[in-house]
């Protein structure tokens, strides 16, 4: 065995090893010491598949909606996965979500994905910043809005995501989050939002 093979393989393994922790971007490699030339020969042998410019997965598995936002955000990490895409991973909501959502600075750049497509809201201030969380998905940081920060958006930009998926998050917010009222009231607030909210609050907490 060549003192050269050992790495060669060690290497390869390596690079299987992250993808299967999650998406991989090609500057990944740089603290595993891989050289990126491994990218193109895993693809050339079908073991990975690019899905974006400078992002790869493990090939031929299904893409989940868990999977897309850690793609997302292993791409944009400033964005925050927000409204319907924070709906799913906290269980408020039955809809399947044709795009990850997310919410960005106001004066931030648009991201510019081919893949998975977006849906991009706006804020500033408490407004983006109040009730951000990480959470480890697909092996990614993930910056996402608590649920309660979650419901209080979707009635902030209710006429993005349609009345009847503000006042659904808000209905099974309430069932599922007990004592979480004052958290719900202090999101509201925080999105200029807690007048509006707050009838709909009591009637369903009733």
């Amino acid at each position: 065995m060549s003192r050269h093979s050992v790495p060669v393989r060690s290497k390869k393994h390596a690079l299987l090893e992250l993808a299967r922790s999650g998406p991989v971007r090609a500057r990944d490699l740089a603290a595993c010491r891989i050289p990126r030339t491994y990218l193109k020969r895993a693809c050339d042998q079908g073991v990975l598949e690019q899905v974006d410019r400078g992002l790869y997965r493990l090939a031929g598995g299904e893409t989940t909606e868990l999977e897309s936002i850690a793609q997302v955000s292993k791409r944009v990490p400033h964005a925050v996965i927000a409204l319907l895409s924070a709906l799913q991973v906290h269980g408020l909501t039955t809809q399947v979500p044709h795009a990850v959502w997310v919410l960005i600075d106001r004066h931030a750049r648009t991201p510019k994905l081919a893949y998975p497509k977006l849906e991009i809201v706006r804020a500033s201030g408490l407004a983006r910043s109040h009730g951000v969380e990480e959470r480890i998905i697909d092996g990614v940081p993930v910056r996402i809005t608590s649920p309660a920060k979650t419901v209080a958006d979707c009635w902030r930009y209710r006429r993005h995501v349609g009345m009847d998926v503000a006042i659904e998050a808000l209905r099974d917010y309430l069932r599922t989050q007990r004592g979480g009222v004052d958290r719900l009231m202090e999101a509201a607030r925080a999105d200029r939002v807690y007048a509006v909210m707050r009838p709909y609050v009591e009637a369903l907490a009733a």
